[in-house]
């Protein structure tokens, strides 16, 4: 594997300039999410910096821009809101080690290639998961919005404390905040092809506040970002939170490896290449762990600075490189100017980052599409905002995974048939269709087509119970590409049944893994090796055979029937 991303110096100008374009968007979305999080400004630069720039050197995809991500923050907030509580102390310490095991795990993931599997997830799940994320990081910015600090208990205390915020409103806050989102919804599309609207939005609020309101002294602005490089933060836990450290780990692992690739996708489509989705989790893993060790947020890949990173001409990593110098100098260099920035203002734009994560698309037309599939998407919203993210995960695809069983498990019994005559079951040849006249119904065949998964189990059982009233039973797995564990265990009940009941049993079409799993189940003691045939028309002479008392004959011409009694 290739250790380092695809970069080259021949599109050198269309990366350079993508790089700064997607630094100016990404410097007032790293100063929201540092805030928002609980840890700070300067953590949401480091994340910034630093995930940028070792997701853009060892990631898998070239004109991807790696940085804190809205989705990432709100669960970075619940997850430092949890350890400080329980370790003053120590808690922010611990919320950067879950950053470090999160980045652990993504790299896992990558080393073992589960980039394939880790999208594989209902849409439902993953549209209600994304739009109960919006909903809470636009619900927890209405306390900085309103100029109050935010209330313990995150969701429920924002909520429940709704009143008390409403009747304790800073104006000038308010004011600011209000600024910023209308800026950001009525900025004109021709002038965010030249500036982003998040910058705007910070430069003209921040000016405001410190020219229109000087005089005010209450207004909330974000503390002093020291101007330097990060601190190495060593892991920290304790015996009694390592369990929950490592299970909110995994959700971070998960969520980023879920959010990057599917804005590797987009990067695909935009570019007409293709990414290296376990590569890129290692890039993410990596970037992740040193983030948390420099005392950075988390980060993943985000769509809309890539996005405008590819409109603006980049096509290798060098733009994500770019991205990140831009931004270590700024930290280095200017980071003190950042502290008239009052909290409102990014207040407000991260409300819009949340406001944008709702899967509005999804949310209006849901209940129209699939009315199951509507109450998986709300479901898992309410539990993501109300419950909890790893419930409301886990709950969702259970409840999606069910119900798509249910409904493979139906198909499937429908390709399960019993034919004892020649009707139109299924296509037989003409020959075959005398066969099985000459056999007169004591000749079952069960046919069986298709995947054949758990859930088409009592279908087999159901369909073998018609075999009372034959004399031979011919099982067709001809048109069978899997047989599964348990509908392999129903096929060897269905023969021990009809050798119980002295039946002649042939198995026809068994070949490849179906044949292999049917010999691990050890049916060769049931059943003699002539027995196993490749051929169907074949499996009938001999069953047509064996209960009219005389050897098939093989030819083109079916055997004359022989009504002599059986002795």
């Amino acid at each position: 594997m290739q250790l380092l991303n695809r970069i080259h110096f021949r599109n050198l100008r269309g990366d350079i300039f993508g790089g700064l374009t997607a630094a100016i968007i990404s410097l007032p979305l790293a100063l929201a999410f540092g805030v928002a999080s609980g840890a700070g400004p300067i953590a949401g630069l480091y994340g910034a910096v630093i995930i940028g720039l070792f997701a853009a050197l060892f990631g898998g995809t070239p004109t991807l821009i790696s940085e804190p991500t809205g989705p990432m923050t709100v669960i970075m907030t619940g997850v430092i809101a949890s350890m400080v509580a329980k370790d003053p102390d120590n808690g922010l310490a611990m919320g950067f080690t879950v950053v470090m095991l999160a980045g652990v795990f993504q790299i896992l993931f990558g080393i073992f290639k589960l980039g394939r599997y880790i999208t594989l997830m209902p849409y439902s799940v993953i549209s209600g998961f994304m739009s109960g994320i919006g909903f809470i990081l636009v619900i927890l910015q209405i306390a900085p919005l309103l100029g109050e600090k935010a209330p313990k208990g995150g969701v429920i205390g924002t909520v429940t404390n709704l009143p008390t915020l409403l009747a304790n409103i800073n104006p000038p806050d308010l004011i600011l905040g209000g600024l910023t989102i209308a800026i950001l919804f009525l900025t004109p599309s021709k002038l965010k092809r030249f500036i982003p609207p998040q910058l705007i939005a910070l430069v003209v609020a921040t000016l405001i506040s410190i020219t229109v309101f000087q005089n005010v002294e209450n207004i909330a602005r974000i503390p002093e970002i020291p101007a330097a490089l990060p601190e190495l933060r060593l892991p920290y836990f304790t015996p009694e939170e390592v369990t929950t450290m490592v299970v909110d780990g995994v959700v971070l692992g998960m969520l980023g490896s879920i959010d990057t690739l599917l804005t590797a996708v987009i990067a695909d489509s935009l570019t007409r290449t293709e990414h290296k989705s376990d590569k890129e989790l290692i890039g993410q893993g990596v970037a992740n762990l040193i983030s948390g060790l420099c005392g950075g947020l988390p980060g993943a890949g985000a769509t809309m600075g890539t996005v405008v990173n590819i409109q603006t001409g980049a096509r290798t990593a060098l733009s994500g490189i770019t991205r990140a110098l831009v931004l270590l100098v700024v930290v280095v260099g200017a980071a003190s100017l950042a502290q008239n920035i009052p909290m409102s203002v990014l207040a407000g734009i991260a409300l819009k980052v949340g406001f944008d994560i709702l899967d509005w698309s999804f949310l209006k037309r849901a209940h129209k599409v699939s009315l199951k599939g509507a109450l998986i998407m709300y479901g898992v919203l309410l539990l993501t905002v109300f419950v909890d993210l790893i419930v409301a995960v886990g709950v969702g695809v259970f409840i999606a995974n069910i119900l798509t069983i249910e409904r493979l498990s139906k198909l499937q019994s429908q390709e399960v048939k019993t034919i004892t005559d020649a009707d139109d079951a299924i296509t037989l040849t003409e020959k075959e269709k005398a066969l099985l006249d000459e056999a007169n119904g004591r000749v079952l065949l069960l046919y069986l087509s298709g995947p054949m998964i758990f859930g088409v189990s009592k279908a087999i059982a159901r369909e073998h119970s018609a075999m009372r009233d034959a004399d031979a039973l011919i099982l067709d797995l001809s048109d069978v590409p899997m047989l599964g564990v348990t509908a392999c265990l129903a096929i060897e009940n269905a023969i021990k049944d009809a050798v119980d009941k002295g039946l002649q049993v042939f198995i026809v079409g068994a070949t490849g893994k179906v044949k292999r799993r049917l010999e691990k189940f050890g049916l060769s003691q049931f059943l003699p090796t002539d027995h196993l045939l490749v051929d169907r028309t074949e499996a009938l002479q001999q069953a047509v055979a064996s209960i009219k008392g005389y050897t098939p004959n093989t030819s083109n011409n079916v055997a004359p029937i022989d009504d002599s009694p059986v002795l």
